[in-house]
């Protein structure tokens, strides 16, 4: 380790072995979490008998893809696979520029009523009107068995506002004034200024807002009968708590002897592994924006 001026400073052993104890102390932990994703991988590529003898732990055992092909088969799936990937995208999309246009305008001091809308925002984080009350209120407005139930009611997260509410405070008052003697309105600034500058916040809050919409699956629980609006979470939901061969063979277009080799657990398994991997791919885009984006949303000054 290297001070500012280029001196090395020499670790103490303490510290060597306090280093060593946390790089075995995380690694073992990121093992625990990475060993039942292994294990799921193991179950969707190997055989009907040794999955239902349970010989199957890390490795696969009689190598098959048609499991994968069965699932990728499923009319069932696919067609929950578009309605989860159609609102994540839409949600996430939607719910980053309304929390931006909450955020902008309580971020400046000079806006009347500004403690009393931040109290009132904070009051929803700790109250809310219950399951009925909302029910009732989606139904009302003709929300029942339509897409945007899946995403409106959810639009703004109060902690997300916060963040970002935060982050528009840091900035330098100057560029605004600037803006603003060249005749720029607050959207303009906010467009133009504001939102080019905040790129790593919004990449972080945009990943929670998707991994948040992806992962839901109570909303449409609630207010989703059909089974053409049916997201991902739910369709895998419903596959675990049925009988598995019934389930997926009561899907039209199911490619039924592609899984002449595949158990129910392979099934499953398979199911999960596909599910999970749209979230898996978009999150390396947005790492290098996440500890920063946090970091510059959560401390002032």
């Amino acid at each position: 380790m290297k001070t500012a001026s280029g001196s090395a400073i020499k670790e103490s052993v303490g510290e060597k072995v306090f280093a060593l104890c946390n790089i075995v102390f995380f690694s073992l932990l990121g093992l625990t979490t990475l060993f039942p994703f292994l294990n799921l991988i193991a179950k969707s590529l190997s055989s009907e008998a040794a999955v239902v003898s349970g010989q199957v732990n890390l490795i696969p055992i009689g190598l098959q893809f048609s499991t994968y092909k069965f699932v990728a088969s499923n009319a069932l799936f696919l067609n929950a696979l578009k309605i989860s990937l159609l609102v994540t995208v839409l949600g996430t999309l939607s719910a980053l520029f309304m929390t931006a246009l909450a955020a902008y305008p309580l971020s400046k001091p000079r806006l009347r009523g500004r403690k009393f809308f931040i109290i009132m925002y904070v009051f929803t984080m700790l109250f809310s009107g219950g399951l009925i009350p909302t029910y009732l209120l989606m139904r009302s407005l003709g929300l029942i068995d339509q897409l945007p139930v899946l995403f409106l009611p959810v639009m703004i997260s109060v902690y997300n506002m916060l963040i970002i509410k935060s982050h528009f405070e840091n900035l330098p008052d100057s560029l605004e004034e600037s803006a603003k003697l060249d005749g720029a309105s607050n959207l303009t600034i906010l467009w133009r200024i504001i939102l080019p500058l905040s790129l790593p916040v919004f990449a972080t809050i945009g990943l929670f807002y998707a991994v948040q919409f992806w992962n839901d699956y109570f909303t449409s629980l609630v207010y989703i009968n059909s089974p053409d609006l049916k997201p991902l979470q739910l369709y895998l939901k419903e596959l675990f708590v049925s009988s598995s061969d019934a389930f997926l063979r009561s899907g039209n277009h199911v490619n039924v002897d592609a899984a002449m080799n595949a158990s129910p657990q392979s099934i499953q398994a398979a199911s999960i592994i596909l599910a999970t991997l749209p979230i898996l791919l978009v999150y390396p885009f947005l790492q290098k924006y996440f500890v920063k984006g946090v970091l510059i949303g959560s401390v002032k000054g």
